[in-house]
């Protein structure tokens, strides 16, 4: 049956403008961003489908050429599952200010969550933060596991210096979704934490994001 076919009030979008999108399903509020559906069926049913095979959480994570594999997904709607969510993910960590004060980790877990809650390698960020400690700059350092190979002090360092920042958090994401630090995690924390004492450059605190969790070295009292 063809949405046209419907009762206006059964129609997904003429529902939301009549009576507000929280009393939407998500299969309806994802057909209106579908907005056709193909030959063989309309577009509910095609959301449908898309839940029977998808959670929202997995599809907030999904890619394209995952979504293509669903029959009556084709580029177009892939593109515009995956629009909707970055969109959700950036909503979810925007701050008025862009440049916030920063008192405990979870108002760094509050920022960044959103941003590398999907993220399928282990991304290793250093925030940097001026006397006031209010946030001046954060930078992508590494991507990929950590090991000796590719944490370097210079590489944190630098960017602080050339920013004048008074201290650092040192951030990074488990794709496993467990926080728990490895014991290279640890040490490196240690070598950063001696270097930054060098430089006059405190780290404030190393943070793991996990799944819906966190692991945060200040609360944890491993800042040797």
């Amino acid at each position: 049956m063809k949405i046209k076919s419907l009762p206006s009030e059964d129609r997904p979008r003429e529902k939301l403008i009549k009576k507000g999108a929280h009393l939407l399903t998500n299969s309806e509020l994802l057909a209106i961003i579908l907005r056709t559906g193909n030959k063989k069926e309309n577009v509910i049913n095609l959301s449908n489908k898309i839940f029977t095979k998808y959670n929202l959480k997995t599809l907030s994570r999904i890619e394209i050429s995952k979504l293509e594999k669903i029959s009556g997904i084709g580029k177009v709607k892939a593109s515009q599952i995956i629009a909707c969510f970055e969109l959700a993910r950036r909503l979810n960590s925007f701050k008025k200010d862009k440049k916030p004060i920063i008192k405990n980790a979870k108002d760094i877990v509050k920022i960044f969550t959103s941003e590398m809650s999907t993220l399928k390698k282990e991304h290793f960020k250093g925030i940097y933060l001026n006397s006031r400690k209010r946030i001046i700059k954060e930078e992508t350092i590494f991507i990929g596991s950590l090991n000796e190979s590719v944490v370097h002090p210079r590489e944190i360092f630098q960017i602080a210096l050339s920013e004048n920042a008074a201290a650092i958090i040192l951030l990074h994401n488990h794709p496993s979704g467990d926080p728990t630090p490895s014991n290279f995690d640890i040490e490196v924390t240690k070598e950063l934490i001696k270097s930054g004492k060098i430089l006059g450059i405190e780290i404030l605190d190393h943070i793991i994001l996990g799944d819906n969790k966190y692991m945060s070295f200040k609360e944890k009292n491993l800042l040797f």
